[in-house]
């Protein structure tokens, strides 16, 4: 066996790798455990006073204002339930603007007279915590002396209890304000938008006769994809260990060129992961769903079902902390990252988005003849005004330095942020333009030729994996967010800029109607305006084909190719207009995501170019040097007997060195000019450095004797499991 010795004992531990013992009693069936480590309504029922539940229900599922008199009372319940369900500490978590989770423990217990101890838990406990506001990111916020902030009780999220071999944690999900009340977080923001929907939305529906239509909520649907590879090959990379990804790496020879690893059959290792994390999310009410192989070879998929938005953001955000500590106990990483490695496809978290309410349903569901489905027309007519309006603020909530290794390659939406109808959709809202839709093309049927299979129903139309913004009969799917980034921006993003189209929708009719159109009429001109002026965002097409970008900027869409070309949008006066009308964010609030943002960039990349002047100063080129030396040795003796001697391979291994050396000084000037500095400085000096510095290395990777590569290859982490 080939390798260096880091590789060997890698290579080793994989062979020599064994499960897990299973953490569950196989008579167990798996519906008895969903939710069971969860505060749900069904347990608040039980322990609660009834008046208390009543209004605990009415904030959750009408948005009623929250009875600041109820606290005492869920608090005392909700800690006995905790603690027998094992628990000794209780946290407040929190979504802070690093798209990660974060959290407080303390404990339920304090020392009594006796000398003994009391479990306390109070009212004002549970509805507030303080953590320092300073040591997140604030984009300016909050200064550094100035460290005080507040995390508050969400009831709409329930809390929940956090297994650990050692005991329980009851958690507690929460915002996380600043003492003058800015969000600090993601959740403070989407519930802000939720609120705003639900008002808009209101008004369209009571148009249309629903004088009680509930409360309108967005729901979402995250599909989740991520890698997984030994741990011990994780442990032998730096630039994994701390970037996340692949700085160095060679590409296989086999990648995904044969579309075999898609849909196949999963390996023993990671379904024996995949069971194991699906129980442990069952037990916190994630309602995992579907799981599968990927395009990429190690790359996998998990997706929930839908859920309030809120709640899925959630869920989420648990869903990957616990995706990444299972996968830990059977002896893998798990990858998050939107580009783990070069070559192969990389990883998004497709956000599937419909709203609506209990009463009336799901309001992008079309129907079988959606030409006569005046209201899902009207809707859908706001998602398309809203995505052509404010294309550039869906590209900025998903803007990251991660994600642009991503976005534009052809295996994710292009940058371009453009809306696919379908067939169906897009022939109806043709007829509007023109004056009316009167028909909608039927769904078919597909006669196989096999007498013993059933005639299959076709859709009206196809899907269309190349467009950012995707209708998919009866949601939208935004595919542009990146695998490690909270759902929460790019759906607070859709619920604002969606409640400005319904906003815009319901003054048009109500003004029509008042001045004594007939309301039919009305909607008719409406959706014929809307489709008029917005229709250049709807794109049927190849995404990904150089033809569309051409046309797109005739269309007038916009082209935000990087995070830096993006970013700007979030401070447009245009998007702080938006954002403040609709009480989402002040403008102090958007300019603080944006420093965030901006930061946040420009850290990740000069981490990776710190990362990559060191693994090829110290682990690539010394190797390579070796090499180099031994084939020099070798030339030298071969002379030395009188024999002539091939420098081929001694003058293909000194070239790519010597580019290494050159590249890793560039880079180095670069890294650490202390004049240099900037995110500009980092999208166009560091990653065109580090770029030449890695081809270089790579191709010094297809050179150097294996024996002697320090790294990890792309062809054992991505095939040894």
């Amino acid at each position: 066996m080939s390798g260096s010795a880091a590789r060997l004992q890698a290579i080793d531990a994989v062979i020599a790798y064994e499960a897990p013992t299973p953490t569950f009693a196989p008579a167990e069936a798996p519906g008895e455990i969903f939710g069971r480590n969860v505060f749900t309504k069904a347990v608040m029922q039980k322990r609660l006073p009834k008046g208390v539940f009543k209004s605990v229900v009415a904030t959750i599922e009408k948005q009623a204002p929250l009875d600041p008199a109820i606290a005492d009372a869920v608090a005392s319940a909700m800690k006995d339930w905790a603690l027998e369900m094992g628990a000794t500490h209780y946290a407040h978590v929190f979504y802070p603007l690093t798209h990660g989770t974060a959290e407080k423990h303390d404990s339920f217990f304090e020392p009594d007279d006796d000398g003994g101890s009391i479990a306390e838990f109070a009212g004002k406990t549970l509805v507030q915590g303080e953590p320092d506001a300073s040591s997140f990111p604030n984009g300016g916020l909050r200064s550094t002396f100035e460290a005080r902030g507040y995390t508050g009780w969400d009831v709409t999220s329930p809390a929940y209890v956090l297994e650990n071999r050692n005991g329980t944690t009851l958690c507690i999900p929460t915002v996380f304000v600043s003492m003058t009340g800015e969000a600090l977080d993601h959740k403070t923001p989407l519930l802000r938008s939720q609120q705003a929907l639900a008002t808009q939305a209101a008004r369209v529906l009571a148009l249309f006769g629903h004088r009680d239509a509930g409360t309108i909520v967005s729901y979402a649907g995250p599909e989740q994809e991520y890698f997984l590879i030994d741990r011990n090959f994780f442990l032998s990379r730096p630039d994994l260990l701390n970037a996340g990804r692949t700085l160095f790496g060679a590409k296989p020879p086999k990648g995904q060129e044969f579309d075999d690893h898609y849909f196949g059959a999963i390996p023993d290792r990671v379904l024996d992961f995949m069971l194991h994390a699906e129980r442990e999310l069952f037990k916190v009410g994630i309602p995992a769903k579907t799981r599968h192989n990927e395009v990429a070879p190690g790359q996998f998929e998990i997706a929930p079902m839908f859920e309030r938005s809120n709640l899925a953001a959630d869920h989420q955000q648990l869903l990957m902390v616990t995706m990444k500590r299972v996968a830990r106990e059977h002896g893998m990483e798990l990858l998050f990252h939107e580009k783990p490695f070069e070559g192969v496809n990389g990883s998004g978290k497709h956000v599937n988005f419909s709203f609506g309410s209990s009463t009336v349903g799901n309001l992008l569901l079309p129907g079988d003849t959606p030409h006569e489905n005046a209201q899902f027309l009207v809707f859908c007519a706001a998602v398309i005004r809203a995505v052509h309006r404010y294309g550039g603020l869906l590209r900025a909530s998903v803007a990251s330095a991660s994600n642009d290794h991503r976005l534009g390659a052809n295996e994710a939406p292009p940058a371009i942020i453009s809306v696919f109808l379908g067939e169906q959709l897009a022939d109806v809202f043709d007829q509007i333009a023109k004056g009316g839709a009167t028909s909608s093309k039927e769904k078919g049927t597909m006669t196989i030729g096999v007498d013993t299979l059933p005639v299959l129903p076709t859709d009206p139309g196809d899907r269309n994996r190349t467009s950012p913004f995707a209708f998919t009969g009866n949601r939208f799917e935004f595919r542009a967010p990146g695998s490690m980034q909270s759902i929460a921006a790019p759906v607070y993003t859709i619920n604002t800029i969606v409640t400005e189209a319904l906003d815009f929708i319901a003054t048009a009719l109500e003004e029509r109607v008042a001045g004594g159109e007939d309301f039919n009429h009305a909607v008719q001109k409406v959706l014929e305006q809307i489709i008029t002026d917005h229709g250049a965002a709807v794109f049927n097409g190849d995404g990904y084909s150089p033809q569309w970008q051409v046309e797109a900027e005739a269309r007038g869409l916009k082209n935000l190719r990087t995070t830096l070309d993006a970013l700007p949008e979030l401070i447009s006066a245009e998007a702080i207009e938006l954002f403040s009308r609709y009480g989402v964010f002040t403008e102090r609030e958007m300019h603080s995501r944006y420093e965030v943002a901006v930061e946040q960039y420009e850290l990740s990349i000069a981490v990776e170019a710190k990362l990559t002047v060191e693994i090829a100063g110290t682990s690539v080129l010394p190797a390579a040097i070796r090499y180099q030396t031994q084939l020099a040795q070798n030339v030298a003796a071969l002379k030395a007997a009188g024999v002539e001697a091939d420098t081929s391979l001694l003058e293909a291994v000194s070239a790519p060195v010597r580019a290494l050396r050159e590249a890793l000084a560039v880079l180095k000037a670069a890294t650490f000019d202390d004049e240099a500095h900037g995110a500009l400085h980092a999208r166009d000096v560091l990653l065109p450095a580090m770029h030449e510095v890695r081809v270089a290395a790579d191709e010094l990777e297809t050179l150097v004797a294996d024996d002697l590569w320090p790294l990890a290859t792309y062809q054992e982490m991505l095939y040894i499991r």
